[in-house]
């Protein structure tokens, strides 16, 4: 039996390699299955070799929530821009920040980085939404503190929505994407208001 030698990769290749994996386990088996040896068992690498990258599991999905939150609030800042410049419909904005929680799996790692007593676990998601309404913010005729809530509001809808959705709307008997069209109208009427 010969053994195929591994590929030597650069550091931040190996630290990217790691996220990706860690995502896929994410999105597959749930936050939970996050581990540092199962990501390690994923990209063919040691235990030691991603305590070097992440220090520790809690640091790895730190890393990891902060990497979705940075590719799914681009997404929503080039919508909210689009928004700006066109005639457009909000309910992009509100797929995309629901997705970002509920099948990007940022709301399911969030949760469970808080309930193991990972009380930081939200800065990432935090901080990139913080700069994307900086960044939204820097618009004519837009009030920071307004944008500001109507932000929170979009992200505890879109947070709550992706752990507790599907199980409300079905005891309720409501259509499963009715929290997403909440927060469409909701949106859609600031929108107006604006205007």
């Amino acid at each position: 039996m010969s053994i195929t030698p591994r590929r030597r990769l650069s550091p931040e290749a190996s630290r990217d390699a790691a996220l990706e994996a860690a995502r896929t386990l994410l999105l597959a088996s749930g936050p939970q299955a996050v581990t540092l040896k199962a990501v390690a068992a994923a990209v063919g690498r040691t235990h030691a070799n991603l305590l070097h990258h992440f220090g520790s599991a809690a640091g790895l999905q730190k890393a990891l929530a902060a990497c979705i939150a940075e590719r799914v609030t681009a997404k929503i800042g080039a919508a909210v821009l689009r928004a700006r410049a066109e005639t457009h419909d909000p309910r992009e904005v509100v797929d995309l920040t629901f997705d970002a929680f509920d099948t990007e799996g940022a709301g399911a790692l969030a949760s469970w980085m808080i309930l193991n007593g990972n009380q930081d676990a939200l800065d990432p998601i935090l901080e990139a939404i913080h700069n994307l309404v900086d960044h939204i913010a820097q618009g004519p005729d837009l009030e920071a503190i307004s944008l500001h809530e109507e932000t929170l509001q979009l992200v505890l809808m879109a947070l709550g929505d992706a752990l507790l959705g599907a199980p409300m709307a079905r005891a309720l008997g409501l259509d499963r994407d009715t929290a997403r069209a909440m927060a469409t109208r909701r949106l859609t009427y600031s929108m107006q208001k604006k205007n």
